[in-house]
């Protein structure tokens, strides 16, 4: 028996939500290596039509898109295809006429929330713009918010839909005007975490009956192997390293880590903080990094195709960011045993001196934290092996899945 199975994503880059899909596409691949009573006939769709990880989709996995490109949105090639595909949608396509209704409809909530949104009007220009397909699917599933959710809610024929969330959506800029209450067409929604789901139910009260937590999956066994092949710190530094992961972005805080680091450099000389990941916010980070002093203290190392050796050769684990739904960093992290430091919004993975140190998003207590882990080896070596304990694979969650197509 085939189930045919639609994933929708906005792009395909090297972000989380990115990542996480591939693992659960990939995660569907081996369920049909599995079994041959039903098999999941997988294709994806993304609404932009871009991005570097297509390279890495499951060799089973349909690609819809006419055309595509493997560019990342971070490089100047792949902005220029962006806004080419955002014009082109517009103007070719009439959604440009879309956006009045839209704006107007949507003033009073920018005017409180005292900030425009262009970028979630766009993706309802997008997703109204999109291809269309004539098939009839067993599942849609929209793995992201904005773009995907209206594109599988509006534009796509099947049995039963699910969407993924994966922030926090009282924060986001999202609202239902803008919606058009899309979140009411799904069967099931699937924040990523506890915090997730319950931001998204103070916006959807009525879905709770279909919500329930999804957690990211990972392949803790493929991030082992990965961590042990060559790579990793290339200069010959013997002090403690700091590692962050993630993408250079206004969502990340890094100017609350780069002023933190100028804190700890105070007190410690031989510490160095590296991060893994590239983004719209470098130029303004480089500046602040020179203001500073912190050249040869504060690495931006840049996108690395294996970020895992990186991990393993590292001390400290430091994720001082904004909210953002639960992070694959941290899971990965505790995947390679590191003491993580993390800002106070990570609670729900981060347990406070028992599996690390959850400290405010200011310079003072990230600094704090910081220098207090550095000075006391065995309390990381407590949070090492609390680490290793904590990580768990959510192997059950597939269940959730995979029950829409016989419900």
């Amino acid at each position: 028996m085939k189930k045919k199975i639609l994933f929708v994503i906005n792009t395909l880059g090297g972000a989380g939500a990115e990542m996480a899909l591939l693992e659960l596409l990939e995660k569907l691949e081996k369920e049909n290596e599995k079994t041959k009573d039903v098999q999941y006939e997988i294709s994806l769709y993304v609404l932009m039509g871009q991005g570097e990880l297509v390279k890495k989709l499951p060799k089973e996995v349909l690609l819809k898109n006419k055309s595509y490109q493997p560019l990342s949105v971070l490089q100047k090639e792949g902005r220029y295809f962006m806004y080419r595909t955002i014009l082109k949608t517009m103007f070719v396509r009439g959604t440009v006429f879309c956006l009045l209704p839209y704006l107007l409809s949507s003033l009073a909530d920018m005017l409180k929330r005292r900030k425009v949104l262009p970028d979630k009007l766009l993706w309802r220009v997008l997703s109204d713009g999109g291809e269309r397909f004539a098939e009839e699917y067993d599942l849609a599933v929209a793995y992201l918010e904005g773009g995907s959710a209206y594109y599988v809610a509006d534009h796509v024929r099947a049995k039963k839909k699910a969407a993924f969330i994966h922030i926090d959506y009282t924060k986001a800029g999202y609202t239902r005007k803008l919606d058009r209450d899309c979140y009411l067409k799904y069967d099931a929604i699937f924040p990523i975490g506890e915090d997730v789901k319950q931001q998204f139910l103070k916006v959807y009260p009525e879905c709770a009956g279909r919500t329930k937590v999804f957690h990211n999956i990972i392949d803790t066994e493929k991030i082992k192997t990965k961590a042990s092949l060559p790579g990793g710190f290339s200069d010959d530094f013997d002090g403690i390293r700091l590692l962050t992961v993630g993408r250079l972005t206004e969502q990340k805080s890094y100017p609350t880590a780069i002023r933190a680091m100028k804190k700890i450099k105070e007190k410690h000389k031989n510490v160095r903080w590296y991060v893994l990941g590239e983004g719209p916010e470098r130029k303004r980070l480089e500046h602040l990094i020179d203001s500073l002093g912190l050249q040869e203290d504060f690495i931006l190392s840049g996108s690395v195709e294996n970020p895992y050796p990186y991990y393993k050769s590292a001390d400290i684990y430091v994720h001082a960011t904004g909210f953002e739904g639960k992070s694959i960093a941290i899971q990965e992290a505790q995947t390679l045993g590191l003491p993580i430091i993390a800002s106070e919004s990570n609670r729900e993975q981060i347990e406070n001196g028992v599996d690390g140190i959850l400290c405010r998003l200011e310079p003072e207590a990230v600094s704090e934290a910081v220098c207090r882990m550095m000075e006391d080896e065995k309390l990381r070596n407590r949070y090492r092996e609390a680490s290793l304990k904590k990580n768990v694979v959510y192997e059950k969650d597939m269940e959730l899945l995979t029950g829409l197509l016989f419900r």
